[in-house]
């Protein structure tokens, strides 16, 4: 008999009222790492992600569902029911799971919820051990409390499409989002650690907290090195393409076939570099001996690299400097990636077989990062099929069978 590994958030319950992506991608990382997380959707329609194709699951025919893939790439490990919490019953069977719960998760606008009697307050009064995440757009205060606020929105306020793409006036030059809804999922990440402190909080406490997560307060959290920049000087950066504002050379290069990366971090490693293309001098030549020098000639260390660099492909720049401490490598496609030979030793593909009975094949994704040594990942649930465990979550609640057909026969779930 084989047992499954402890995990680190055993015995966590989860109640997940989010949907679309910062929510759910938080709750899928308590998921990942143990918690009991269910997510709650509404009846028919469902979490929005599930429609948000193509691209859409393909069946065991290789013809596509009606099921989107964007849905699978946030919801896997959870529990899926479905429950109208506009319909008193609904809320009744809310508020009483939320009782329950260590962590409720949710992000509807602010106060939202007030009117269903599932905001921190109310539930709180039933639960003071309750861990209470709200995610929105701008926050809980302030002018912009009351909006709406999407991924693409706050890339655009909080700086972040300013640095990214080309300069103004460069081929294909403005304004560009990234190509990874990146505000929602560094939020998700922040909600996620926010909540772990939280648990760790009530341990001394015995007392649970709220938690106000924004989307623009993480827009401007990421911008980093950015930000800082700016902070101390009082200069905007723009967009530089590929290039690093801060090291050099430190960007794409075009190669004879194609293009190659270069990540030269310090002087060393440019010395290494000068050395491997047997251009040694570069390396003493004041402008280009330290990084600071290197930044401020990167027109005239470009115009000396780039000659060089077209001269072999870019499996051979690679090859070259592999073993020379030298940071280099290729620029894939998605599809490339997944093939990587790195990527594929380090298992970051998996298939999660589905327990529908729906014919469906196992939904590949993406393995979790995160390698804890002694409570492991455990990969135990495929993304959920719509409301597939609401008899078994309302039997847990101790519902028998004919109460559960009433609440489905009077629209409550």
């Amino acid at each position: 008999m084989t047992t499954s590994p402890p995990t680190a958030l055993a015995g966590i319950k989860v109640l997940d009222l989010s949907r679309v992506l910062a929510g759910p991608w938080c709750t899928q990382m308590l998921a990942d790492l143990g918690a009991d997380v269910v997510k709650v959707e509404r009846p028919v329609a469902g979490d929005d992600t599930r429609h948000w194709g193509p691209p859409f699951l393909r069946d065991e025919n290789g013809q596509d569902s009606r099921e989107a893939s964007y849905f699978t790439a946030c919801n896997r490990n959870k529990r899926s029911i479905t429950i109208d919490m506009a319909h008193p019953e609904g809320q009744a069977l809310l508020q009483r799971m939320a009782g329950e719960a260590d962590v409720v998760v949710e992000n509807f606008k602010v106060g939202g919820l007030r009117q269903y009697g599932l905001d921190y307050d109310s539930l709180k009064a039933r639960n003071p051990r309750l861990i209470y995440c709200s995610i929105t757009g701008f926050g809980q205060d302030g002018p912009y409390a009351e909006r709406a606020g999407y991924d693409l929105m706050v890339q655009a306020m909080c700086g972040l499409m300013s640095i990214t793409g080309h300069a103004d006036g460069a081929p294909g030059g403005g304004p560009l989002k990234a190509g990874v809804a990146v505000i929602d999922v560094f939020t998700g990440l922040y909600a996620s650690n926010a909540i772990l402190a939280a648990i760790n909080a009530r341990h001394a406490s015995g007392q649970g907290q709220y938690i106000d997560m924004a989307l623009l307060d993480v827009g401007m959290a990421v911008l980093a090195n950015q930000a800082a920049g700016y902070l101390a000087t009082g200069e905007a950066p723009g967009r530089a393409g590929n290039v690093h504002p801060s090291l050099a050379p430190y960007q794409d290069f075009v190669t004879s076939d194609g293009n190659v990366m270069l990540a030269i971090g310090n002087d060393g490693q440019f010395a290494r570099f000068c050395a491997a293309i047997a251009a040694p001098e570069w390396a003493q030549d004041a402008r280009f001996a330290t990084n600071t020098a290197r930044v401020q000639h990167r027109a005239a260390l470009l115009a000396l690299m780039e000659p060089v660099l077209r001269q072999r492909t870019t499996a051979a720049w690679i090859a070259l400097f592999e073993d020379k401490a030298v940071p280099c490598g290729p620029i894939n496609t998605v599809a490339q990636a997944f093939d990587d030979p790195q990527v594929k030793a380090r298992g970051l593909r998996i298939e999660l077989p589905r327990d529908t009975n729906d014919g469906m094949p196992a939904v590949a994704g993406v393995a979790n990062p995160m390698r804890l040594s002694g409570t492991p990942v455990v990969y135990h649930r495929a993304p959920p099929a719509l409301g597939q465990h609401t008899d078994e979550v309302l039997q847990q609640l101790g519902l028998d069978a004919e109460k559960i057909a009433a609440l489905r026969g009077n629209g409550a779930i």
